[in-house]
């Protein structure tokens, strides 16, 4: 086996593992970026803890289909770039969705969230979406808001007993 087809083989098992440990995956063509908009996408894709890399489209999309995602197909052709955010889902969707709309020459091609295929406007919601910290918030807000007005309820009635029973005390 010649070292190359070895070396192919290898980054295809690295690709897999990537594509596994990642909490999302976003697809890019990024033709016709400049030298100095490319490195400034690099720098801020890296700095929100999010790996970007270019590569062959078969060597990805056989990483993909050998875990039995056949949807992605379509999409790996022509200049390809793909966003593996470890850390926070929405971070590669944020980012090139902004220097999509700015350079005008970035256009998402589809993405991954918990191991589902999104479309590109299923990138774009992943994008517009709050922090997770944000979302835990509301959600927190909303549970609480039931148990407070029980809490509201059960004392206004408690004071309400007391009122009567002073009143009846003072006569």
């Amino acid at each position: 086996m010649s070292a190359a087809l070895e070396e192919k083989k290898q980054l295809v098992e690295e690709l897999k593992e990537k594509i596994g440990a990642a909490q999302s995956i976003v697809i890019v063509d990024y033709k016709g970026l400049t030298v100095f908009e490319d490195t400034e996408l690099r720098k801020t894709l890296r700095e929100a803890n999010v790996e970007y890399r270019v590569l062959k489209n078969r060597l990805m999309q056989k990483a993909l289909n050998e875990l039995g995602y056949t949807e992605f197909d379509e999409a790996l052709n022509g200049p390809t770039a793909v966003a593996f955010a470890m850390t926070d889902p929405a971070a590669p969707a944020k980012i090139l969705l902004e220097s999509a709309d700015k350079t005008k020459k970035v256009s998402i091609k589809c993405g991954m969230v918990d191991g589902a295929y999104i479309t590109p406007d299923g990138v774009k919601e992943l994008a517009t979406l709050p922090p997770k910290e944000v979302l835990i918030a509301k959600l927190l807000g909303t549970m609480s808001a039931p148990i407070s007005g029980l809490a509201r309820v059960l004392n206004e009635t408690i004071a309400g007993l007391a009122r009567v029973l002073n009143q009846i005390a003072e006569k």
